[in-house]
């Protein structure tokens, strides 16, 4: 398959199985408290440590997919996770559900680094804030696809017959990406010192990561404690969750309509910025107003409108050579970044004695992004002039 659209396709399907994995746990929580007896507190580090593998395998996932290639690399991944959702479907420890968990992460922050890239590959210089924007979708599309049909099956079946399904769709996107990827003609194989990034290249990306990480932590501050905000004012359980959960489901809209708004426009920083603190401010409003419903219409609306062009960022400052271990250290900072933020929120939560606090951090994370963006833009003008110095139009033989 030649045609780039359908080359997305097969890789937003691809990803997919990633969110459909991550959100299997969650999915069917009551259940795993029931068969294995452990508490809530169990679950949420069960949960977490689908991306604990993301510090320490992001930057080495880009090298290994720079050295094999993209194709058996991913294959690699969806082979980890295959392997730990086996693992966990096969097992009645907790400590193998653990385990299983690990590896599948593994395979899952492997399988993202390098499928990023590969878009990247495909877009750069065309439409690549759409196709990012499509791209990231592929995840809320498999969270929201887990959480419609595992728990049923769970209940049905058990817990296993959830791995199981869970196996048996990354089985098929092994087939479909075996199938039908191939890489874009002008792909070459680069390796040795053409791959280095230097120092600017470096912050630049730096700077790119902690925009994304920051995004997406406030992001996640609605859904880890937007229902606990609105149970804090009188509402009920089963009625706030899914008030919440309104905003996960527009997303998937505005997502879709950031990239193409932004490529169409062709203002990605617009988008960036504005969206950011449009954002921030209905998520101010949503702890400190009666009308719910309306801010997480709103919420849902808007806050996917920078996701693709964000994603975009690193495709300005990477060439071809750099992609592999470029896309490998973005995801390194952002994954650490990850694994701070929740915590922090949670401290604010903690220290104000209640959950709208933590929204409010949220809200900070995002009203950071435009500033380092700034900074950002005046990065990849330098790196822009680096490599036009040294391009050879500039130095004829």
């Amino acid at each position: 398959m030649r045609n780039r659209w359908g080359i997305l396709a097969v890789l937003f399907a691809v990803r997919l199985t990633m969110g459909f994995q991550f959100q299997s746990v969650a999915a069917v929580a009551p259940l795993l408290e029931r068969d294995f007896g452990v508490s809530l507190a169990d679950i949420g580090l069960l949960i977490g440590l689908y991306f604990t593998p993301g510090v320490a395998l992001a930057l080495p996932g880009g090298a290994i997919g720079r050295k094999f290639g993209d194709k058996a690399t991913v294959l690699t991944a969806l082979l980890s996770m295959l392997a730990g959702a086996l693992a966990m479907a096969l097992s009645s420890s907790w400590s193998t559900q653990i385990a299983g968990r690990l590896v599948a992460g593994a395979g899952g922050v492997m399988l993202n680094v390098q499928m990023t890239k590969m878009v990247t590959d495909w877009f750069a210089g065309r439409e690549i804030a759409t196709a990012m924007a499509i791209f990231v979708n592929s995840w809320p599309a498999g969270v929201a696809i887990s959480l419609l049909t595992l728990p049923a099956i769970g209940t049905a079946h058990g817990v296993s017959a959830v791995y199981l399904v869970v196996a048996a769709l990354i089985g098929c996107g092994m087939v479909l990406l075996a199938a039908l990827y191939q890489p874009p003609a002008s792909s070459v194989t680069w390796g040795g010192a053409t791959g280095r990034l230097d120092r600017t290249s470096i912050i630049a990306l730096i700077a790119a990561a902690a925009i994304w990480g920051l995004y997406n932590i406030g992001f996640a501050m609605i859904f880890s404690f937007g229902p606990s905000m609105l149970v804090e004012r009188g509402w009920s359980i089963t009625a706030a969750g899914p008030a919440i959960s309104i905003v996960l489901w527009l997303t998937v809209i505005s997502v879709a309509s950031g990239g193409f708004l932004a490529d169409r426009v062709g203002r990605p920083g617009l988008i960036i910025g504005a969206g950011c603190m449009v954002f921030a401010t209905l998520m101010i409003l949503l702890s400190r107003s009666g009308a719910v419903i309306a801010i997480t219409v709103a919420l849902g609306l808007v806050c996917g409108l920078p996701a693709g062009s964000i994603m975009s960022l690193p495709a300005r400052v990477l060439q071809p050579a750099t992609r592999a271990i470029g896309m490998g250290f973005f995801f390194t900072v952002y994954y650490a970044g990850m694994m701070l933020g929740p915590a922090l929120g949670g401290a604010c939560a903690k220290w104000a004695g209640s959950a709208g606090a933590a929204l409010d951090f949220g809200a900070a994370t995002l009203l950071a992004c435009p500033p380092i963006l700034w900074g950002f833009n005046r990065l990849q003008a330098a790196v822009r002039q680096a490599q036009d110095d040294c391009s050879p139009r500039r130095h004829p033989p």
